[in-house]
């Protein structure tokens, strides 16, 4: 096990050497949510908790649950979350997506689903990351179905994924949602989006709003721009 720093330092996440491990798509994706007071949150595939910490260390006035399919993470997120002082605002329990036998409705579920449906497209670096870099029998449509499930009407999503599966994702929230945001997040200003955050409401009909693109890197040499060098340290949100 190692232990990781987040926020600048504010938020401390045990998780294993090997495996799936959380990085900077965890913070981005909890720096983009939006909070109202007394609001309830789930977080689907939550891994250690990284990012549903994250959360809940930028957003004191809204409780939590993360939700994952391996009973060992959640008792590693379970661990985390009482180690940073926030047991009594974020909950983990074990879940299946594909399954979609959970408790809601809630007012947002956000998530970073596996990257890739084919087994044969990546062979992860070491045998704990398979299910978290491969979906095996559960699909982009599962997580999207399991967060429908989960909200209330007019509830929201976030999630962050790979820029090529864009086209797929606004496919998945063709129907019954609405207030579609998109903001790209690039590496750099002279290259090609990686990940993409998408947002969306249930059961509402508004217009797609397209964000200027996040920019990591000011330039080749790896300093990370003004604007990704405050939202990773928790001093700014994302706007979606």
């Amino acid at each position: 096990m190692s232990e990781d720093r987040f926020l600048d330092g504010r938020i401390r996440v045990t998780q294993p050497d090997g495996g799936f491990r959380a990085g900077i798509d965890a913070v981005l994706l909890a720096a983009s949510l939006v909070v109202r007071s007394g609001e309830t949150l789930v977080e689907l595939g939550c891994g250690a908790g990284t990012a549903t910490l994250c959360a809940a260390a930028r957003s004191p006035e809204g409780r939590f649950r993360g939700i994952d399919i391996d009973p060992d993470m959640i008792a590693l997120a379970q661990a985390n979350a009482a180690a940073n002082g926030l047991a009594e605002r974020a909950a983990f329990e074990t879940g299946d997506v594909a399954l979609g036998h959970m408790a809601g409705p809630v007012d947002q579920v956000f998530f970073n689903p596996p990257f890739f449906d084919d087994p044969s497209a990546l062979r992860p670096p070491k045998p704990g990351k398979t299910r978290a870099y491969l979906t095996g029998d559960t699909s982009l449509a599962d997580w999207v179905g399991a967060a429908r499930r989960l909200l209330k009407p007019k509830g929201r999503v976030t999630l962050i994924h790979r820029a090529d599966r864009l086209g797929d994702i606004l496919t998945l929230l063709q129907s019954g949602w609405g207030d579609v945001a998109i903001r790209p997040i690039h590496p750099r200003a002279d290259s090609a989006a990686k990940r993409v955050l998408v947002s969306a409401r249930r059961d509402t009909k508004g217009a797609l709003h397209l964000h200027p693109p996040l920019v990591l890197h000011d330039d080749a040499g790896g300093q990370y721009s003004a604007e990704a060098e405050a939202i990773l340290r928790g001093r700014a949100g994302i706007v979606m």
